[in-house]
């Protein structure tokens, strides 16, 4: 069946039987994760949220539960600011010594003012890409125990503001742009999903990155007023407003939703999805348009330079 940018998870999901799936949707306490993770539960998955906030996750797994008629609706502790809370929340699932059918890296933290983690990683660079990193190759061994493990790595059009910079990642010695470290961690995601997709395909475990579209929810929270009316993601009194031509968090939610469960994407990895089909490369200049990436962000070299460097950097 084909979707479109109109499309919400409720309608991708529909049809699909997921009993028998265990699934971890990374932030699934609200927005497009909490959306994500109630599609799948409605297909009979069972759902795990990894979230930071554990009373706002216990409140979101009862909610979900409730609406889809599914107890197998759970939350879990992670806060991917911390390697150790990686560590722990990665330990706890391997620790049930069940596969891990689906694992959706949703969370994450845009346009932050500069802060860093725990463990000294800028955070945008280190919540969206490192923490993801080191909870996703942890849980390598029930990822390939499942003989077709998907992972959804949320990536985003702003990939075009950023590259990855090598050899200053974490802001120590360049000027800090809120905007472009966005980008950086946006680009990382895509090259994630690149390398493990060449490093694990031969295991069963595959992953694509998804653009969701531009929808409004909590991940616009740290940008200053002043910028969101400058940007029209307010009003003038800076309420915030939904700009024409965004999508709803269901029809954010939809394109995550297909990577996960589509069957013409079944052992299929390393691509770039947007409005429910594979996205195409620009390279005629420019901002890519919808329904297309800039090629570096697939870049099989580069991909490898990352997962080298932040294998280093989680092991330091």
């Amino acid at each position: 069946m084909t979707f479109d940018s109109t499309s919400t998870a409720s309608d991708v999901i529909a049809g699909h039987d997921l009993s028998g799936v265990n699934a971890v949707v990374t932030g699934g306490a609200a927005g497009l994760g909490a959306e994500t993770a109630r599609a799948l539960a409605s297909a009979g998955a069972r759902v795990t949220l990894a979230v930071r906030d554990t009373a706002r996750g216990e409140t979101a797994a009862r909610r979900i539960a409730a609406e889809t008629g599914n107890p197998r609706v759970e939350h879990t502790e992670l806060d991917l600011a911390s390697l150790a809370s990686v560590r722990a929340c990665a330990a706890r699932l391997l620790d049930r010594g069940e596969p891990l059918h689906l694992l959706v890296n949703n969370a994450g933290v845009m346009a932050t003012p500069l802060t860093f983690t725990a463990d000294g990683f800028e955070s945008q660079f280190g919540i969206n890409h490192i923490g993801h990193f080191a909870l996703t190759t942890a849980l390598y061994p029930v990822l390939r125990a499942a003989d077709g493990a998907r992972v959804v790595v949320l990536s985003s059009r702003a990939h075009r503001r950023g590259d990855v910079d090598f050899d200053d990642p974490n802001y120590r010695h360049r000027p800090y742009d809120p905007w472009e470290s966005y980008g950086q961690s946006k680009s990382a995601n895509a090259l994630f999903a690149r390398g493990l997709t060449d490093r694990w395909a031969d295991a069963g475990v595959t992953a694509n990155a998804v653009q969701p579209g531009m929808i409004m929810t909590d991940l616009q929270r740290h940008i200053p007023r002043d910028e969101l009316i400058e940007l029209g993601w307010a009003d003038a009194d800076g309420n915030i407003i939904t700009p024409p031509g965004w999508k709803t968090v269901e029809q954010g939610a939809a394109t995550p939703v297909w990577a996960a469960v589509a069957p013409e994407l079944g052992g299929i990895g390393g691509r770039y999805l947007d409005n429910c089909a594979i996205a195409e490369p620009w390279t005629s200049g420019g901002d890519p348009p919808h329904g297309h990436y800039l090629p570096r962000i697939l870049d099989p070299d580069l991909a490898d330079r990352l997962w080298t460097l932040s294998e280093k950097l989680i092991a330091a």
